[in-house]
């Protein structure tokens, strides 16, 4: 029931209407992924505010491991937290990732334009204290992110790319191996929109375009094609919140620039299918972060 909460209270910001908003699984399969053994989940902050903090999980066994970078989404609201990737981060750990659930500061305590961009850069830059400690691998790194999550993975595989004058630059971050963008949102201004997710692109910039052009040229992936990082982008074909139509000039453009990039089309998902361990878009989700090892 509380999977069907949150999920339902998602789709109607987004502007869906309630018969859109139906739980992506069948309750067998939720019960099942809720029951998932527990890995050992260590909560580590990386700054002094109450939101910049992560949570490390580790498999069992005496390895390095690959680490997943997992960035949630909730239309950069304060509302939404890490813990809509909890299920994911622990399905993840469960197969042999390391996983790394980020939060981070948000419209509404304290986030927005530039602490949102810096906190998940700082965050992901943790990485390289915590391999001193924690048997992860930094020479396997992968980033994945939901909806605004993708939209910041994205926006972290252009860091090399910002000008370091830039508001939202953070320096000596660890190389990332591959990108998975679960229905990321790839260009801030074409997605500004007066209802529904759009809605929180000037809130999150601070203004409009004409306002902040530089804003949402630094703030949006789809000014640094290529990212010369190999990534895939998976979106679910019944998604309205991030609509394929929104992904598919982002990835037109990296393949125009010989990026190595996939569009993985998932027949019969919406939006939180692909994030949701048991769907039926489960197996692609796993197979992207297998393929870019």
């Amino acid at each position: 029931m509380a999977s069907y909460l949150i999920y339902t209270i998602i789709c109607l910001l987004a502007g869906c209407t309630l018969n859109e908003a139906q739980p992506p699984l069948a309750n067998n399969q939720l019960t099942i992924a809720e029951k998932a053994p527990i890995s050992k989940l260590i909560k580590i902050t990386y700054g002094e505010d109450p939101n910049q903090f992560g949570e490390l999980r580790i498999p069992e066994g005496d390895s390095l491991f690959p680490v997943i970078v997992i960035l949630h989404g909730g239309c950069w609201q304060s509302i939404y937290d890490k813990s809509l990737m909890d299920a994911m981060a622990e399905d993840l750990t469960n197969r042999g990732y390391a996983t790394w659930n980020l939060e981070y500061r948000r419209i509404g305590n304290g986030g927005g334009w530039p602490n949102t961009f810096l906190d998940v850069a700082t965050g992901f830059k943790k990485l390289t204290d915590l391999a001193k400690t924690y048997p992860i691998d930094l020479q396997k790194i992968l980033i994945t992110g939901h909806s605004a999550g993708g939209h910041l993975a994205l926006w972290l595989g252009a860091q090399n790319q910002l000008a370091d004058s830039s508001e939202i630059k953070t320096q000596d971050l660890p190389k990332i191996t591959g990108i998975v963008s679960l229905a990321g949102i790839t260009d801030l201004e074409t997605y500004l929109a007066p209802s529904g997710c759009g809605s929180s692109v000037d809130d999150l910039i601070g203004g409009g375009p004409t306002q902040f052009p530089e804003r949402y040229f630094a703030g949006s992936p789809i000014s640094f094609v290529p990212l010369c990082i190999p990534q895939v982008l998976i979106n679910g074909e019944e998604d309205q919140i991030v609509p394929i139509s929104h992904i598919s000039p982002y990835y037109e453009m990296s393949v125009a620039a010989k990026d190595k990039i996939q569009l993985v089309s998932i027949p019969n998902a919406g939006h939180f299918e692909i994030i949701t361990p048991g769907s039926n878009a489960w197996e692609a989700i796993i197979q992207a972060f297998a393929d870019l090892l």
